[in-house]
């Protein structure tokens, strides 16, 4: 499958969980689970890997794209463009399914 980024999933972006999602550790896999919304929201529990638990720890609203990016390389090992690239993927799941939005920190 191929997504198409917005354009404003740029590095220099910062993005901040949305505050109607859960997290649920069950048998060892983090699940993310929305709490409110439309019965049709429901679909978007996502089962998060490693990698996908370790961009979605960063997601704090203080870190942007590229600083995400280089905590992915640090701690696998992965090329930094394809860490690029599977962030880019994933914010673009996440923002489709309303469980992060852009922030901006300073207001």
């Amino acid at each position: 499958m191929i997504l198409v980024m917005p354009r404003k999933s740029l590095p220099g972006k910062i993005y901040k969980k949305n505050g109607d999602i859960v997290t649920r550790r069950i048998a060892g896999d983090l699940f993310l689970i929305p709490i409110r919304g439309k019965i049709a929201e429901m679909q978007n529990i996502f089962v998060l890997n490693p990698v996908s638990e370790c961009i979605w720890q960063e997601l704090d609203g203080q870190k942007c794209l590229d600083e995400i990016r280089k905590s992915v390389v640090a701690k696998f090992d992965v090329e930094e463009k394809r860490a690029g690239s599977d962030i880019r993927e994933f914010i673009a799941e996440l923002l489709k399914a309303n469980l992060i939005k852009e922030w901006s920190p300073t207001g």
